[in-house]
């Protein structure tokens, strides 16, 4: 999996918002904190606001924060908000592409490899990146990343 710079942006400025709570957080305070550049982080807000994940305010008192509690926001959220969709081929769902032949079996592949990530993305919320604390299963995998062949994980 790739993520576009975008995205870690993203993630890195949402961790900001989390940390501050309901407090309005400017652009250039989320940039400078982040070293994100600020027009690339005005978009991404931008992004994040229509997509209904911050909520913002403009004028002395304004800036930008969580629309819903950080517990609330997992990674997948900030992702498909910014990339789309968690797994494409060729831009279609995995479900909706087909291989002929000996690559027949790709097709159950991606849709494996989708459902391990949404495993993890959808399961870390902007809470557990704040706090520092993740969910025991993605610790382990940290700590053993063989740890994913355990049954419990899956």
């Amino acid at each position: 999996m790739r993520l576009s710079a975008r995205v870690d942006y993203a993630l890195r400025a949402a961790a900001e918002l989390a940390v501050a709570g309901s407090h309005p957080v400017t652009a250039v305070q989320l940039a400078e904190a982040q070293q994100i550049p600020p027009k690339f982080l005005e978009n991404i807000l931008g992004q994040l606001r229509r997509s209904g994940l911050v909520r913002s305010q403009r004028g002395p008192e304004g800036g930008y924060w969580l629309a819903r509690p950080a517990d609330q926001i997992s990674l997948a959220d900030i992702i498909r908000a910014i990339d789309g969709p968690l797994l494409g081929v060729r831009g279609e769902r995995p479900e909706h592409v087909g291989y002929e032949g000996p690559a027949r079996s790709l097709q159950e592949v991606w849709i494996a490899l989708r459902a391990s990530e949404r495993n993890i993305l959808e399961r870390v919320s902007l809470a557990h990146i704040a706090s520092g604390e993740l969910p025991e299963p993605v610790r382990k995998l940290t700590e053993d990343p063989a740890a994913w062949e355990s049954p419990s994980f899956i």
